[in-house]
């Protein structure tokens, strides 16, 4: 997109790349604003809350958006005359006389926008501050997910944590009874050591996940803004039932409503903006000027006497060796740029909706399998058990059966976490803002006081 006058309008700028008009997969449950509550999970519920207010990347994006908001303030300054006003007072003496000097006065200057430069600033300096504003909800969106999915993970290791206890008495008492048999000369040594080894390996397993809980449940106090060993996370280690698919729309909402796609687009518009501005950059500028001042050598009379100026500057570029053009081109190539990052944005907006709705479709198939796997395992297992114990079956083929057995107790675990992920990852890709403004300012406050205390 590129500016080939000097109009200062803000222009629309139409998608750059084609779009699906929607999606493979749709539900008919629309997604919630905020879209964790589909979960109806009040352990999540609270973590989210408390990191919207206390979160310091997001206290720091939110910052950053009034930074942007002050620097549209200065340039929108520009469009207001300047008065300065002066006063001063002098004395001066020798050996017989002794004179007094009071000065006053105002002076004015202000720049005409003949060719819509210092308005094609403002503006651009206000799409930057849109622009600010999407990512503080872009980062939202992402804080919230991170949230959710380390929450849920927590839960997985924790479910580890439980079954692999199970596992290690089971596998303690097949110990047991083989020692048995190998007393009563029905087992080897081998058989002995074999099974040790297989309860070694899943207490080792054990210390993984404890230590795998424990770092989680460290990052969920940073993403809530408290530091490790602080704060108390929920004991809770269910996981929630899945909600529906929600609605995902058209491809042209999603557009509208996902905050990182409408960044690109303010930044797009800037950039147009900046190209104006640097054109009208080339043109003869007028300033004009105006001052009042009044001088006396008593205060009682400082005010009778005014002289007044009024001037008129114009400056033209005449020689400046190529920089005007060159800052023509390089916000060209600056908003080319900017235009291909907005092209960008769209298709992996709708990329990611795309590879969640798969990803989630083909992940309820696999735990289809795996509760088949682990169903027809279990029997497999006990069947191999009872042969052994009548000394039709080597013990590798029970070692082996109970190996199996457990990794997909396991692996049915872990699938059943990475599902709810795909889940996160689609409202992720759907979400749009929320409200987090005043959560921020009351954040904001509650640190200030904190300060002063």
């Amino acid at each position: 997109m590129t500016t080939l006058s000097c109009s200062v309008a803000v222009k629309d700028v139409p998608a750059p790349v084609s779009l699906p008009d929607t999606f493979s997969a749709s539900g008919q449950t629309p997604l919630p604003e905020k879209w964790w509550l589909a979960f109806n999970d009040a352990a999540l519920n609270r973590l989210i809350d408390q990191a919207l207010s206390e979160n310091f990347t997001l206290s720091a994006v939110f910052n950053r958006l009034e930074q942007f908001r002050a620097i549209a303030k200065i340039n929108g300054a520009e469009l207001i005359p300047q008065l300065n006003g002066e006063f001063s007072a002098s004395e001066r003496s020798n050996s017989r006389l002794s004179t007094n000097n009071y000065l006053f006065g105002l002076a004015a200057s202000y720049e005409l926008d003949l060719w819509g430069r210092i308005r094609a600033n403002i503006h651009a300096a206000e799409l930057d501050a849109n622009a600010a504003r999407e990512d503080v909800d872009s980062i939202a969106i992402s804080l919230t997910a991170e949230i959710a999915s380390t929450w849920y993970r927590l839960i997985e290791q924790r479910n580890q944590l439980r079954l692999l206890e199970r596992q290690i008495q089971i596998n303690r008492d097949n110990a047991d009874l083989v020692i048995t048999r190998f007393r009563s000369g029905q087992a080897t040594a081998a058989d002995v050591f074999q099974q040790n080894q297989l309860l070694e390996s899943v207490i080792g397993d054990r210390h993984t996940v404890v230590a795998n809980i424990k770092v989680l449940e460290n990052a969920l106090a940073v993403l809530i803004g408290k530091a490790p060993g602080t704060v108390e996370i929920p004991p809770q280690d269910s996981f929630p039932a899945l909600p529906p698919i929600p609605d995902t729309g058209l491809s042209a909402a999603l557009m509208q409503r996902r905050p990182d796609v409408r960044r690109a687009y303010f930044l797009v518009q800037a950039a147009d903006q900046r190209i104006a501005s640097a054109i009208a950059d080339r043109f003869p500028k007028l300033s004009l000027s105006a001052s009042v001042n009044t001088s006396a050598p008593d205060l009682q009379s400082l005010f009778n006497n005014w002289m007044a100026t009024i001037a008129g500057n114009l400056v033209m570029p005449l020689i400046d060796g190529g920089r005007r053009i060159a800052e023509v081109e390089r916000n060209r190539a600056v908003s080319a740029e900017a235009l291909d990052d907005y092209a960008t944005a769209l298709l992996q907006s709708v990329q990611e909706v795309e590879d969640a709705l798969i990803q989630e479709q083909q992940q309820h198939r696999l735990i289809e399998r795996l509760d088949n796997q682990v169903e027809l395992s279990r029997k497999a297992t006990e069947q191999i058990r009872l042969r052994y114990s009548y000394g039709a079956m080597d013990f590798l083929r029970v070692l082996s059966a109970l190996l199996s057995q457990q990794g997909l107790e396991r692996s049915r675990l872990s699938a059943q976490q990475q599902l709810i992920d795909f889940r996160i990852s689609l409202y992720r890709a759907l979400a749009g803002g929320f409200p987090i403004g005043d959560t921020m300012a009351k954040a904001d406050d509650y640190k200030d006081n904190k300060q002063h205390e």
